[in-house]
């Protein structure tokens, strides 16, 4: 028996809207149920940074988890974080990302700003 669409996940993408809610297959731009998975990853509190090179073709990059904060104060603070480290980045899915092994940076500027951080990973 063959499953049906609905059954599979159904529609991730569509021309006009762009990625698509698995859950609740809205936009993603208008989505109820991602903003709150996003801020729920920090309920202890506590920020998380890590090194990672997974799919990146061996260049390393550090991951700021989370943080908590969505739209233009994500963006903001990975702005700065990226200036501070004078490196290139991107946010992705409320993930900071910063081109580099910045941890110790990451995590002094972190600190001043009052945030409780912790290293993560090996």
């Amino acid at each position: 028996m063959k499953a049906s669409r609905s059954a599979t996940g159904g529609l991730v993408y569509s021309t006009d809207s762009g990625r698509m809610c698995p859950q609740c297959r809205q936009p993603m731009g208008v989505c109820a149920c991602h903003a709150v998975a996003a801020v729920s990853v920090s309920a202890d509190g506590v920020v998380r940074v890590s090194r990672e090179t997974k799919g990146r073709a061996g260049k390393g990059v550090t991951l700021v988890k989370g943080l908590g904060l969505e739209g233009d104060a994500l963006t903001a603070l990975a702005k700065a974080l990226k200036a501070t480290c004078g490196s290139g980045g991107t946010v992705k899915d409320g993930v900071v990302e910063v081109q580099g092994d910045h941890c110790d940076k990451v995590l002094a500027y972190l600190a001043a700003k009052g945030w409780k951080a912790k290293r993560a990973g090996g």
